[in-house]
Formats: structure tokens, C-alpha cells, sequence
């Protein structure tokens, strides 16, 4: 037992030591500041909130201070950034500082984002900043909310220093939890450099931790990483939400949403969609997003292809396709309430989604209005929409025997807008205004239920917030 109660296991540790380096946080900033803390995130910990008013948990989560009995790591992994192989990269701006079991049996990693410079910063200065750090800490629940796997968030604290991005800007800490930051990186990073023993070495760690019941089955493991994968991608284009930064450094081995940077939630739909301005090619475009996936598991496959043979690997990387079709086929099925499988039905999918892409009719709404009055939801798509008119009196003959009365359970009201993330940003950085955030982060917690007198929140942008841009550094 440790600090605050927690359970903690110096687990990742136990691998050898060139997968890692173990270092004390920066002690960035003098005079570190709680701005938000998560009771929802504590709860994986088994953390009691009441320690949220604790002063050495503010010195822990900003890394002024050690957990009792644990040695704080950066983690060594490689990637291809942008399709291009950029060798060594790791932890350049996060430190884990903790690994909490908790009364479920399940390890989840504690991190530090933006404590300091670590062997991997290469030339950053192993800051974050608190637009950035909003972001995450917001985008991260948002993801939960809707019922998506991710990484979490616990915390987020002003340091009192300013950090050189495009231009100066607060400095701020974000502690994040996830059940691993294994990525695909970790396994290219060895393979690459010919250290094909230390690829098994991880793999069988990740396994015995985390796939449990696929110990010494090498082969069973990435078909089942190759699935979640899939899901989680498939979730994404449901939902309408862009990575932004799809690199295989950026890709979870336990197919969660990591690395919160230049994401995007669509507003007017549009499948070419870039949320990030530095991908000026499109490689990381919203409808790229599973064919990205795809390309990024075969990046894996290579890694792991002195543990598992060729044939195999490529045979278990074909089910790809049929994981995310099933699942984001029936993803959209759910969203129109279309529980009964119908001849047509997939051209009535089809059909909504190219009258929503001539139109840039709203993504999200165009599906929430749907439970709405008929003059209400006609509206997104302007005005005398001929096309829109017989296309819901399509969907209002096909649904009649339909049981539509749980379809704002599956479509949510409110997503992480860029320009609702915007207006958390500006609000506790012009003006010290965290009950603007506090409520933003309520929302994004409980995006499908209907929260009186937030329903701006749920509104495309309005016009002094349509040009938004973000970008790596996002």
C-alpha cells in the first residue's frame, strides 16, 4: 500500500532495462495549481476524491513530488509518423509515475504529460501546454461517455510557467490513466533494430498481463489486437470523430483511443474531413481513418513476424475487413433504430449519409433530430430540401414497425466540438473561469442525456468559431 491508498506495482519495470528509463519528474513550475480533477477517473484507482484537496496530490500530479514506492519511467518505442519511418522516438513529454492495481485485479498506469524533458524529447522542451492539455483531459472523457475505449483522465494542473509553441502559452501538467501505453511503436522499435528477442520478450509481457487466457499463443494475440483495432475504428467513424495523428507510435496494443493532439468531431459532415493542418497530404482524412488502421497493423505484423509465420499473420490481419464492416454496419443500423435486418436498408443508410455530405447537414444532429419533430430535423438539410422530404419518408414507412423510443441512448446530443473545447480553453486561460470547464467536462461525461440550459453546446459553431485549426502541436 502507498500513497493515498493505492495498490501499487512496479510491473513494466520488471522488463529489461533498455525498455525504459527510470527518471524523476522535471519539477516543472514553481508553484503547481489543481485546476480540475476527475471522481469518475479516481474510481479506476479506487481512489478516494478527497484527495483531490490534499496538497501531495497536487505535488504528485504536477511531479513535484514521487508516489511512495515507485520509481518513476519513460518508456522507449519507435514509429512511422505519417507513413514514413522515423526511428527512435518514446516518452519525450510523459513519465509514468505509477501502476495502481485496483480492487478488480486491473493494472492501470499512472502518467505524467508535460513534467519534462525525458532521454526521449529529442528536441522538444518535455512540456505540454493547457490548450493542449484541456483537450485531452476533456476529448479523453468525451470518448468514455460514449461508451468508446480510451485512455482517461485524472487531472490537470496550471505549472505557472509559460511554454514557446507558435507563441507563448501556459504551461499546464495532465495526468492520464490507461491499462497500458504498450503501442505498436514499442514492438517496431526492437524489431527494427534486429532485437527480435526483446519483441518476444514484450509480447509475452503484454500477453500474461493483459491476455490472459492467450498465454503462449502468439497468433491468437494479434488476431485479437487486429479486432480491437477494428472495433474501436468502427466506433469512430460512427461517431464521427477524427484522430488527426494516426501514426503507429499513436496506436494502442490494447485497441484504445491514446494521444489526444489534432482530433476533430465532425459538424457538417464531410468525409474528407482533415482535423489536423499539419497533414497537408490528407494520410490521416476521416475516411481514411480504417484504411490508416489497416496499414498500421501490418506495421505490427512485421514486427511480430519472427513470433508468428507469415501465412498467419496475413490470415489474421485479412479479418480486418469483416471485424470493422460488421461492427460499423451494425453501429449505423443502431443509429436508425433498424433492428430488423430489410432489404433496401443499407441503401437508406447510404442514401442519409450522401444527402447529409451534399447538404453539410450537421453529423451528430442529423441522427439525434431524428427522434425530433419532422420540421425540426428538414431544417438541418436548408430549406425545401426535396431530397431530405423523401428521404425521411422513407426512414418514417421503414421504422413504423420499429421500436424507436432508445435512440437517444445510442445517438448522443453533445460531442467534443472543437469550438466547445475552444470556449473551455479560453474561459481558464483569459479568465481563470474553471466552473466553464467544470461544466463542459459534466457534459461531455453524459453526452446523450439532455442537460438543461447547455444546449448551445450541442449547436454546430457558431460564426467567430468556424475557422478553427489545429495541428500536431494541438
Amino acid at each position: 500500500m502507498s500513497d493515498f491508498g493505492l495498490i501499487l506495482e512496479n510491473h513494466y519495470a520488471g522488463l529489461p532495462d533498455d525498455f525504459y528509463t527510470k527518471m524523476p519528474a522535471e519539477k516543472v513550475g514553481e508553484r503547481p495549481r489543481l485546476i480540475h480533477a476527475n471522481p469518475k477517473a479516481a474510481a479506476l484507482l479506487d481512489l478516494d476524491p478527497a484527495v483531490f484537496g490534499d496538497p501531495r496530490f497536487v505535488d504528485v500530479v504536477s511531479g513535484h513530488a514521487p508516489l511512495e514506492n515507485f520509481e518513476a519511467l519513460a518508456m522507449v518505442y519507435s514509429g512511422h509518423q505519417f507513413g514514413v519511418w522515423a526511428g527512435q522516438l518514446g516518452d519525450g513529454r510523459a513519465l509514468m509515475i505509477g501502476q495502481a492495481r485496483n480492487r478488480d485485479g486491473e493494472l492501470w498506469d499512472i502518467q505524467l504529460k508535460g513534467a519534462g524533458k525525458t532521454p526521449y524529447s529529442r528536441f522538444g522542451d518535455g512540456r505540454a501546454v493547457m490548450r493542449s492539455t484541456i483537450r485531452e483531459y476533456l476529448c479523453s472523457e468525451a470518448m468514455a461517455g460514449l461508451r468508446i475505449p480510451t485512455s482517461r483522465a485524472l487531472a490537470i494542473v496550471a505549472t505557472g510557467e509559460t511554454v514557446m509553441r507558435e507563441a507563448p502559452e501556459p504551461g499546464a501538467v495532465l495526468t492520464r490513466l490507461a491499462r497500458s501505453h504498450v503501442r505498436f511503436g514499442h514492438f517496431e522499435h526492437f524489431f527494427h533494430r534486429g532485437e527480435k528477442d526483446k519483441v518476444r520478450v514484450l509480447a509475452d509481457h503484454v500477453i500474461a498481463e493483459y491476455f490472459p487466457n492467450m498465454i503462449g499463443d502468439h497468433a491468437a494475440w494479434y488476431g485479437e489486437v487486429v479486432r480491437r483495432t477494428a472495433v474501436m475504428v468502427a466506433q469512430w467513424q460512427a461517431v464521427g470523430f477524427a484522430h488527426g495523428v494516426m501514426n503507429t507510435d499513436n496506436m494502442s496494443i490494447l485497441g484504445l483511443t491514446l494521444d489526444y493532439g489534432p482530433y476533430g468531431f465532425l459538424d457538417a459532415y464531410d468525409p474528407q474531413f482533415i482535423c489536423n493542418h499539419t497533414d497537408t497530404q490528407g494520410r490521416y482524412s476521416f475516411i481514411n481513418q480504417p484504411v490508416i488502421a489497416h496499414w498500421n497493423l501490418r506495421a505490427l505484423a512485421l514486427a511480430l513476424s519472427d513470433l508468428i509465420p507469415t501465412e498467419t499473420l496475413i490470415e489474421k490481419l485479412a479479418t480486418f475487413e469483416g471485424h470493422f464492416g460488421g461492427t460499423y454496419h451494425g453501429l449505423m443500423r443502431a443509429k436508425l433504430g433498424l433492428t430488423r435486418e430489410v432489404e433496401g436498408d443499407n441503401k437508406l443508410i447510404g442514401g442519409l449519409l450522401g444527402l447529409m455530405n451534399k447538404t453539410r447537414a450537421d453529423y451528430t444532429l442529423s441522427f439525434r433530430n431524428l427522434t425530433g419533430e419532422d420540421a425540426g430535423w428538414l431544417k438541418l438539410f436548408g430549406e425545401a430540401n426535396v431530397d431530405a422530404e423523401s428521404w425521411l419518408s422513407r426512414y418514417r414507412v421503414r421504422t413504423e414497425s420499429e421500436d424507436l423510443s432508445g435512440l437517444d441512448r445510442i445517438n448522443p446530443k453533445y460531442v467534443l466540438r472543437n469550438w466547445v473545447a475552444e470556449t473551455a480553453i479560453r474561459a481558464v486561460e483569459d479568465h481563470n473561469d474553471i466552473a466553464t470547464l467544470d461544466r463542459i467536462f459534466r457534459l461531455m461525461q453524459a453526452p446523450f442525456e439532455t442537460h438543461d440550459g447547455d444546449e448551445a453546446f450541442a449547436a454546430p459553431p457558431p460564426p467567430n468559431m468556424c475557422d478553427l485549426e489545429v495541428s500536431c502541436s494541438s
